[in-house]
């Protein structure tokens, strides 16, 4: 511990680099730099000052990278690409738009439930891009507002991902960091997810109640059911990946026992589903796994790695260990809002990745800090919610609705960053103290050390 008391070159020049880089990240829409480029800039640069200084090498930085999360966030993209042209999630959300008869909220209702059932296994981004299209087409053959439901994909795709180990990026990081499996972390966050799943449906329709009255033109007929119809585009490609997503949750389930790495579940599904369906060509399945994001996760590990490798954050983790000695309980609902405050205004993996050092630094001190794993996890995945550039799958779904409003003239239709202060950030409060309330009355069981 002594020699984390004293700031030394190596870890003022790892933290020039580490702050240099996030204010680049940070302010991306401001310069114009995609942010995996700044990471890129960020990475390479620990290594030389770290091997100028001696603390840094380039075999170092290729260790510090967490290959489960890059090979598993790459797996999954692909297989996506390969159901997203069988139509079946088209198929999926008219059938829920035939079911409701009419009913906004019961819509509401069912294409939450399943955006946030989809978040669970795949990313946020993915689950709105997915749903988003299809919820416009919907709700103007209906000509009600898409608002609401927009909305509601935004703020489902962000909290069901929390649930999961593989739901959310920050999750994987965490779960892949601390070692914790697949069903240990869906049995710490479905509870706080269900409560929060709840919470943002019952708080969308107070806030939306004139906009979901609103009686939708079906037909002239009253009544009337929704009468659009989706075709399949290849039934069979459609049901042979739903036949390999459901031995990936076998796998998922039990990847702890038969000794897989998420990475190793995920790559067997991609493995398998290329295989099962033949006719897929490798180019087809690799077209939308996004290349940038996947260099952004390397880039920031090697980066971190270098700020770690200085004791850089081994020094800031020393003015933490007080505060969470003195009081965890305290220590874990502050870690939740501080998390969920500052990944309203800022992207969450930086933040995520900046921590978990600090947290491991802390438990080799012996000191338990497994709460504060929890309340990461929800901090980060919720917070997203509060503003409209909080997540990236807020932005997909703003930049949609407000094409939408350009197309048809109505500037009603967009989603404005005051539209989302008054419904989206509420709605992200209430999950929050309903999280908050969780962590009070169930500390011992998210205080419970891991059995592994």
């Amino acid at each position: 511990m002594a020699e984390t008391l004293v700031m030394n070159d190596e870890m003022l020049m790892s933290g020039i680099v580490l702050a240099a880089t996030f204010i680049g990240i940070f302010t991306e829409n401001m310069h114009g730099y995609h942010r995996a480029k700044f990471a890129m800039l960020g990475g390479l640069s620990m290594i030389i000052l770290g091997q100028f200084y001696g603390f840094y090498t380039p075999m170092l930085a290729v260790q510090a990278v967490d290959w489960n999360v890059v090979f598993l966030l790459g797996s999954m993209m692909a297989i996506v690409s390969v159901m997203i042209p069988t139509g079946g999630f088209h198929v999926m959300a008219n059938h829920m738009a035939r079911i409701s008869k009419g009913r906004q909220f019961l819509l509401l209702v069912l294409l939450g439930s399943a955006v946030t059932g989809l978040s669970l296994l795949l990313d946020n981004v993915t689950t709105v891009v997915i749903f988003g299209p299809l919820i416009i087409l919907i709700s103007r053959s209906m000509k009600v507002s898409p608002i609401p439901f927009l909305l509601a994909a935004a703020l489902l795709s962000d909290t069901g991902g929390v649930a999961t180990l593989i739901g959310d990026p920050p999750n994987l990081m965490i779960g892949s960091a601390k070692g914790i499996d697949f069903n240990t972390f869906i049995y710490h966050m479905g509870g706080i997810v269900f409560i929060a799943w709840i919470s943002i449906l019952l708080t969308l329709k107070f806030l939306f109640h004139k906009e979901l009255a609103v009686k939708p033109e079906l037909t002239s007929t009253p009544n009337a059911e929704f009468t659009e119809k989706a075709r399949y585009v290849d039934r069979k490609l459609w049901y042979q990946s739903l036949f390999v997503l459901a031995v990936m949750v076998v796998l998922f389930v039990i990847h702890h026992r038969i000794h897989w790495e998420p990475w190793m579940v995920s790559v067997t599904g991609l493995t398998l589903l290329l295989f099962v369906a033949r006719r897929v060509e490798m180019d087809h399945a690799m077209e939308d796994v996004e290349i940038p994001l996947l260099i952004f996760f390397i880039s920031l590990f090697i980066l971190v790695g270098g700020v770690q490798h200085s004791g850089f954050l081994g020094y800031l983790g020393h003015f933490i260990v007080p505060f969470v000695q003195h009081d965890l309980l305290i220590a874990t609902l502050v870690l939740l809002w501080f998390a969920a405050l500052l990944s309203a205004a800022i992207d969450n993996i930086p933040f995520t990745a900046a921590m978990i050092p600090i947290l491991l630094g802390m438990e080799q001190q012996g000191i338990n800090v497994m709460p504060l794993w929890w309340a990461l996890a929800v901090g980060v995945g919720m917070g997203g919610n509060g503003t409209h550039i909080g997540s990236t799958a807020n932005v997909y779904i703003v930049t949609i609705s407000e094409k939408l409003a350009k197309r048809e003239n109505d500037p009603s239709l967009a989603i404005t960053p005051g539209v989302w202060f008054r419904k989206g950030t509420p709605a992200m409060l209430v999950t929050l103290i309903m999280s908050s309330l969780v962590f009070y009355f169930f500390f011992d069981f998210f205080n419970k050390p891991l059995i592994n």
